[in-house]
């Protein structure tokens, strides 16, 4: 997603060429990431030059929420306790992720 958002419309290939730089990865597997996320409303297609160019549906942002949401509901049955405490104690989180979090929490009060 990062990719088709940072170029707004993207092929299978753009995105295959642009992930391949950092690690290996097969194009089909590309593919099928890029029609999952179209089949989750994340990605719209449309067809030129007999390629499919991917446009994003959403907003980055909107999307985090709604994929965080998700995680948060299949993994942890709805409750972001779990996930908190275990990004907590595993040392996930830095001194200023946790301060900017109890700052958030104490506005949301």
């Amino acid at each position: 997603m990062k990719i088709v958002w940072r170029l707004e419309n993207a092929t299978v290939r753009d995105v295959y060429e642009t992930l391949r730089e950092r690690r290996k990865i097969a194009y089909t597997t590309v593919m099928t990431m890029m029609k999952i996320l179209e089949k989750k409303k994340y990605l719209k297609k449309r067809v030129k030059d007999r390629a499919y160019i991917y446009q994003p549906t959403r907003p980055k942002e909107q999307v985090i929420k709604s994929m965080v949401q998700e995680f948060v509901n299949r993994v942890f049955n709805g409750s972001a306790e779990p996930l908190l405490v275990h990004l907590v104690k595993g040392r996930h989180l830095s001194e200023k992720d946790i301060q900017t979090i109890v700052k958030l929490i104490q506005e949301s009060e």
